[in-house]
């Protein structure tokens, strides 16, 4: 059983499964293998599953939703994201098309930047319709980079409302970036917020603006993208590693290897550091791993519990 962990408006356990990869993230991947892979997670104690509409075209929810399906609803936590609504495109389905977007799934729909409270209204109820559940635990704000006036003004005070009616938990947003999402917790009554990549064993940008701004707040954090986009997923560094979705740089490489040289030194493996990492911080609440197949799962919860001494993490901290 992973450990569950205290957060405003729902409860988390320490490590969450990551839907993105059962949406097809980059590849196909069966039902079956999807469904395995949250039966496993069930079996490994996980109750803290994140997806959002992105995520294969409304596929990781419909998928997630149907694994679910039949659990005691208390016993389990779900976040979801609003931002990008989903237009039907049936002629671009029909003429073979693929989704442009990284998932491995038909263009059947478009996706559509949208924060207004109808958007929002919206994208909440097609979310529940496809995850089979009358009402959501998180909800976040998703990748509104270019969207800072709305989503903070109309978008908040929508998922606020939601949150008081108790259609939703907890509320926050999710980014890859730290600036707004401190500016959401220092200026917006959100619960929670969502850093994807930018608190990790090699990438610890958070600790300057966002981590003591949440502590400040009483606000959670969900640490997503652990290893920076699979360079930190093997105890070896290749050439070819890939850092923030894209070939990492020469000076990435270098600090990735150092940080596997400092892992073999105190015996620690660099994939289980990278998941244990975020959350010594007193704000991290839980770490989403995305998670494709039943293998993947007991592979990551096995990093999650492995035992790591505070020798090996005062070695690792002070290698950054």
């Amino acid at each position: 059983m992973t450990p569950t962990r205290p957060l405003r408006g729902a409860v988390a356990t320490g490590l969450g499964f990551g839907a993105a990869q059962i949406g097809n993230l980059y590849r196909a991947t069966s039902d079956d293998e999807a469904r395995s892979a949250v039966d496993e997670a069930w079996r490994s104690g996980i109750r803290y599953f994140d997806t959002a509409p992105h995520y294969g075209l409304g596929l990781s929810e419909r998928r997630l939703g149907e694994a679910l399906k039949g659990r005691v609803r208390d016993k389990f936590v779900v976040s979801t994201k609003v931002g990008r609504l989903l237009t039907p495109t049936p002629d671009l389905a029909a003429a073979g098309q693929q989704d442009s977007d990284g998932f491995a799934v038909p263009a059947t729909h478009r996706r559509e930047w949208d924060f207004s409270r109808d958007g929002i209204l919206r994208s909440i109820e097609e979310s529940l319709n496809r995850l089979q559940l009358d009402r959501l635990d998180i909800v976040y704000l998703h990748d509104p980079d270019e969207h800072w006036h709305e989503a903070s003004t109309t978008g908040v005070d929508t998922l606020v409302e939601l949150r008081d009616e108790s259609v939703i938990g907890a509320i926050g947003a999710g980014m890859n970036q730290t600036a707004m999402l401190t500016r959401f917790v220092r200026e917006c009554d959100v619960d929670v917020v969502m850093v994807a990549g930018r608190f990790t064993l090699l990438d610890r940008t958070a600790l300057d603006d966002l981590l003591p701004a949440a502590l400040e707040r009483g606000v959670a954090v969900v640490a997503a993208a652990v290893y920076n986009s699979g360079l930190l997923s093997s105890s070896s560094i290749s050439d070819d590693a890939v850092f923030d979705y894209e070939q990492a740089s020469p000076d990435v490489i270098a600090a990735a290897r150092s940080l596997a040289t400092t892992c073999r030194s105190v015996g620690v493996d660099l994939p289980a550091a990278a998941v244990q990492f975020p959350l010594r911080h007193p704000a991290v609440e839980s770490v989403v791993v995305g998670m494709r197949s039943a293998a993947q799962v007991r592979s990551t919860a096995a990093r999650f519990r492995s035992a790591i001494q505070d020798d090996a993490w005062r070695a690792l901290e002070s290698s950054a």
